[in-house]
């Protein structure tokens, strides 16, 4: 495998190259965005999301989730019957009376995120009214949030962005007697986008050796946790579909770290050099911290590689990830990209990932799943990566697929997972040759 070498601290790349792109519009195959209760329970710890849905929502957080009979998870769906739809029922006056019962019954409930759904939506039940109600009665026992995950017009990883931006708003101006471990004065970097708590803590532990450390991570694992976002921070994205909580942090006079994300060596070593040459941290420094990790990261990789190599791999339009994750597995994993769909391109925030692609990719925005699949089905890729609702149709058409989703749940970023991450797409193909045999 070749060495992903250093990139110099104090060179600007250049990310103007202009790659055509396809935009589309037509049928979508798109998982929901409530999906992403089920990773941002686990990181908020003292949070509670209350979906206001229908029993296919819950039906669908429960599935996703696995969860144990036994357990008593920090999510659940406030279920809005004939009764609601039809005006029967006062659905601001049902939603009081639940969100009164659980408090009474879960009192360790500091952040409640009342989540809005495709019923909810339906029927034009106000949630920010709902929730700014709700705070006012229960504001000694704990916040109350509330955010859209509906499917209707989004997709499933913007249920990630749509509460980080509400948790952005409710930030406080100044720090003055809050528990963030940063100097408001003080130039301080946060890391934006829920991460792995072993992620974050690895990503930390860089950061500290580099000499970074006034460091944040939002969300923060408690809701008690402040974060100092102002002109003084500095941040850098985890996750490309976080455009809303970027915005946000921008109107708020923090300065977004231009860099490609960190998905691989190749991408987490960019990452990682944006934040130190903000912090004027030499060469050798970086070299220093990082070349030992990166040394691990390549030899680790080199035996998906062999898997991998010279492969051909689609991306349907799914997770927002498909272009980081593109040009991870083209550039350090030398596979061949035929088409790489997203839901949608943001050119600011992917501008140093555009510039490490390929001139002649394919790349396409938006969907009209009809005619990519026509593509795929010509294009005949080893592998195609794409949602719930056309693998199994490929597969039996006998197309190699990777579920998207799953690439959202695993831990996937930094150096020390980036074996992890080659492996998820290897394994489908290890599967197939398996089968054939």
């Amino acid at each position: 495998m070749n060495a992903i070498t250093t990139p110099n601290l104090n060179s600007a790349r250049d990310s103007s190259r202009d790659i055509p792109i396809l935009k589309e519009k037509g049928q979508r195959e798109v998982f929901c965005g409530l999906t992403g209760i089920i990773w941002l329970h686990r990181k908020i710890q003292d949070a509670f999301f209350l979906v206001v849905g229908s029993r296919t929502c819950a039906h669908l957080i429960q599935s996703a989730a696995g969860v144990m009979i036994f357990a008593e998870p920090r999510f659940a769906t406030a279920i809005i019957d004939d009764r609601d739809l039809a005006g029967i029922a006062d659905a601001n006056d049902e939603l009081d009376k639940v969100v009164t019962k659980l408090l009474s019954r879960r009192p360790d409930i500091k952040l409640l995120f009342l989540v809005g759904s495709c019923p909810s939506e339906v029927i034009k039940l106000d949630l920010a009214r709902a929730s700014e109600r709700l705070g006012k009665q229960f504001v000694q026992q704990c916040r109350i949030l509330s955010y859209s995950g509906s499917g209707i017009e989004t997709t499933f990883t913007q249920g990630e962005d749509a509460c980080l931006a509400a948790l952005v708003k409710e930030l406080p101006k100044t720090t003055e007697g809050s528990v963030s471990p940063v100097d408001a004065n003080a130039k301080n970097l946060v890391v934006v986008g829920c991460l792995p708590d072993v992620v974050e803590d690895q990503f930390r532990r860089v950061f500290n050796e580099l000499g970074i450390e006034a460091v944040s991570f939002f969300p923060p694992r408690h809701s008690s946790d402040t974060v100092t976002v102002n002109a003084n921070t500095r941040y850098l994205l985890a996750q490309p579909f976080l455009a809303e909580t970027g915005r946000l942090f921008d109107e708020r006079g923090a300065q977004r770290l231009d860099a490609p994300f960190p998905f691989g060596v190749e991408g987490t070593s960019h990452w990682l050099a944006a934040a130190a040459k903000e912090w004027g941290i030499s060469d050798a420094d970086f070299e220093r911290v990082t070349a030992p990790r990166k040394a691990r990261a390549i030899s680790a990789l080199a035996r998906y590689k062999t898997i991998l190599n010279q492969k051909t791999i689609s991306f349907f339009p799914d997770s927002q990830l498909e272009i980081p994750l593109a040009r991870f597995l083209h550039n350090e994993m030398g596979m061949t990209l035929l088409e790489v769909g997203t839901p949608y391109l943001h050119r600011q925030h992917l501008a140093q990932e555009l510039a490490l692609l390929p001139e002649d990719v394919r790349l396409v925005e938006g969907q009209d799943v009809e005619k990519q699949l026509d593509r795929c089905r010509a294009d005949s890729p080893d592998i195609v990566v794409c949602g719930l609702g056309l693998a199994n149709p490929l597969e039996a058409e006998g197309i190699t697929t990777k579920w998207s989703i799953e690439l959202v749940f695993s831990p996937v970023h930094g150096y020390e997972q980036a074996a992890d991450l080659a492996e998820l797409f290897a394994r489908p193909l290890q599967r197939r040759m398996k089968l054939a045999a």
